[in-house]
């Protein structure tokens, strides 16, 4: 989105997860999570929101902070399992570890230093995909298949009146890319060959978009994917916040409106995650610091044709979501004020740290990692 880009991952990203690392099962994490709460709803932790690394070898799951050596802001990222994940944000900056994030490889594309990355979809640890937002040519797709040392750039946008903000893929060939509205329609870029083409789908399957109505590129989140085929789209900035849903890969779409906060630029839903193809969560709210988000936070169980209303939703804006490892209803939710969990599907949120995280996943071998501004990144450890 305009708006938050210029001054600013699927769901379960379909093939793979995101960042931070615990070695327990799905239900048995989320509850030790809810234990490790204190009962006002927050955790103890230390000055810059996540729990010391030393202390009671029995204590619960918590965040631990790794040094990811700069500065950059890191809205993308993407996890391969518990040692391999990659980052990419600000000036260009795409970072990877292979040892669980003791130690960071800087494998940002030469010359890249004036793009924004926000968003990267990983296939291993060899193979990725990186987003750069921005109006016109800052629009653009690199992909590596070297671990980054190597680029190949597959798509720059030529067209001034596209802005592209997320990109997602069902499997390691089918993926999506999406632009805020052109000549009046979101527009829908594909590939069929793991990243190395692009081309733009036809916009007769794409219902209208409302006045104002754009993505957000907050946290590769509001594009996912969950399945061979379906995929969301979350939307904000204009009278009503919308998730749209194409079951054929971006051929056709239907949109649905959502209870979450709406009506300003600044306002929508900012992240989407389904753990399969009917339940999903969408978060978001006002990014505003200032601003009040009530009712941030969303639940279907159909997916996406309706959504209700969470029954208490995170305290603030959140602008990343997703499913725990192997759990049908825990989920984590990030935000600059913190992180909140649910063990319920999403119906009620507790707030678990007060550190700031742009965007969070989990992968499937119990693997979970966040990240954020001023080079933060973060793993979940026991």
């Amino acid at each position: 989105m305009r708006g938050l880009g210029k001054t600013r991952r699927t769901s379960n990203k379909g093939f793979t997860g995101r960042l931070l690392a615990v070695g327990v099962c799905g239900a048995a994490f989320a509850a030790a999570l809810t234990g490790s709460a204190q009962a006002d709803g927050t955790a103890d932790q230390g000055p810059s929101g996540a729990k010391p690394t030393h202390g009671d070898p029995h204590r619960q799951p918590h965040w631990e902070l790794k040094d990811s050596g700069t500065d950059a802001r890191f809205r993308g990222l993407a996890a391969v399992s518990r040692n391999t994940a990659w980052l990419a944000g600000s000036k260009g900056t795409v970072l990877r570890t292979t040892d669980g994030g003791t130690s960071w490889r800087n494998v940002s594309p030469p010359g890249a230093a004036e793009l924004e990355f926000r968003d990267v979809e990983a296939f291993d640890g060899r193979r990725a995909v990186v987003l750069a937002i921005g109006e016109g040519e800052a629009s653009r797709i690199l992909r590596t298949e070297d671990g980054g040392a190597t680029w190949t750039e597959s798509f720059r946008n030529t067209d001034a009146k596209a802005f592209y903000d997320c990109v997602t893929f069902f499997d390691a060939r089918h993926g999506l890319a999406m632009s805020d509205p052109v000549d009046g329609k979101f527009r829908i870029l594909s590939t069929g060959d793991g990243g190395r083409s692009w081309k733009v789908l036809p916009a007769d399957g794409m219902p209208a978009a409302q006045e104002g109505e754009a993505g957000f590129a907050a946290s590769g989140q509001c594009l996912v994917a969950s399945g061979p085929r379906d995929v969301w789209l979350a939307t904000g900035g204009a009278a009503r916040a919308r998730v749209l849903h194409s079951a054929d890969r971006g051929r056709t779409w239907t949109a649905t409106d959502t209870p979450v906060p709406a009506g300003d630029p600044a306002r929508g839903v900012f992240a989407l995650a389904f753990r399969e193809r009917t339940h999903g969560i969408a978060v978001g709210g006002d990014y505003r610091a200032d601003q009040a988000s009530p009712k941030a936070a969303a639940v279907t169980g159909n997916g996406g044709r309706t959504w209700t209303t969470a029954d208490a939703p995170p305290p603030a804006y959140r602008s990343g979501v997703t499913w725990l490892p192997h759990s049908r209803t825990s989920a984590l939710a990030v935000g600059p004020t913190g992180t909140d969990l649910t063990t319920n599907g999403g119906r009620t949120w507790r707030t678990l740290d007060t550190g700031s995280y742009d965007t969070v996943d989990c992968t499937p071998d119990r693997a979970c990692w966040a990240s954020g501004e001023k080079g933060r990144v973060a793993r979940l450890e026991r």
